[in-house]
């Protein structure tokens, strides 16, 4: 009876010290990857490693400040308020200032918060020039997004949406936030950040069914797709650059190698050689004598030795 409980017991055991120990695992590699690795690179770089992060939490400030004022509002909202109902032009010439347009009816200092680490860590991690383009990207995608299901209207299984929406601001900052959270978690493989952003999107377009959620939610996506193929472009890179060094390798290098394998040889002209002289025997005493040259082959070869 004992033998037979352990034996029942043993695989789910195992099972499940499999999946703490791999649960571990994941908790670490995400902790080391959001907090431990940006961490050190902060230490390296100085606060210019913020540099991004800063400029967007004064940049929502000072526009918090100027829309408290009635003319400050009007400017605000010219400068940077994206609707569905603007002309094409002017929505995407709006956007780059709309990442530091709050909105006014959600508390600002809870946003600049999340706006600061957002932006700190992706500059941290991925860099000035990628952390703008991830910004940007997830932001546009959500407004291109809420312009067409305007101008699809309402039905469309839900998707469409009524013409009343085309007046409503944009999300402002929070959908480049969630961008830059979901694109991190993707890149470093932190399935609790993810999870936190993702699901809290999800809850937000359930729980209040707005034009915001909606693209919250599309911001999700297009950080995911933007995410999924980081490190396959770097690869693809090294491995190009890699044959390419093979190939000029022999051309650069091998002298040997880079003759083409068909090139004939260039032949030396063969040299004359003379004949080796015959070996002089030495006159037989009992022979015949030698015969003597002719007084006219002395003579040429006394010519033959004056010249």
């Amino acid at each position: 009876m004992i033998a037979e409980g352990h034996t029942r017991q043993g695989p789910a055991t195992s099972t499940l010290a499999r999946l703490v120990r791999r649960t571990g695992r994941t908790l670490a590699t995400e902790w080391h990857g959001i907090v431990v690795d940006p961490v050190r690179r902060l230490a390296r770089r100085g606060l210019s490693g913020l540099l991004l992060a800063f400029v967007a939490a004064f940049g929502v400030v000072l526009f918090h400040d100027i829309a408290q004022h009635p003319a400050g509002a009007v400017w605000v909202r010219r400068l940077g308020g994206v609707r569905a109902d603007l002309p094409l032009w002017l929505s995407l010439l709006r956007t780059p200032v709309s990442l530091y347009v709050p909105a006014l009816d959600l508390p600002v200092w809870a946003g600049i918060t999340q706006l600061f680490l957002a932006f700190a860590l992706a500059e941290l991690v991925l860099g000035r020039a990628r952390t703008l383009l991830i910004a940007y990207t997830t932001t546009l995608a959500g407004t291109l997004t809420a312009r067409l299901m305007v101008a699809l209207g309402p039905g469309w299984w839900g998707l469409g949406l009524p013409p009343e929406a085309g007046r409503v601001l944009d999300t402002g900052p929070s959908a480049a936030v969630v961008g830059l959270f979901t694109y991190l978690a993707v890149v470093r493989r932190a399935p609790v950040v993810f999870t936190l952003t993702g699901g809290s999107m999800v809850w937000e377009s359930l729980a209040v069914p707005n034009l915001a959620g909606r693209e919250h939610l599309i911001a999700v996506a297009a950080a995911i797709v933007l995410a999924l193929p980081h490190g396959r472009g770097g690869r693809l890179r090294t491995s190009v650059r890699t044959r390419l060094r093979r190939l000029a390798v022999p051309r650069l290098h091998g002298p040997t190698a880079a003759r083409p394998a068909c090139r004939p040889q260039r032949l030396r002209p063969a040299t004359r050689t003379a004949p080796a002289p015959a070996p002089v025997s030495s006159p037989d005493p009992h022979g015949p004598p030698p015969p003597r040259p002719s007084p006219r082959a002395h003579r040429a070869r006394q010519d033959r030795l004056r010249r």
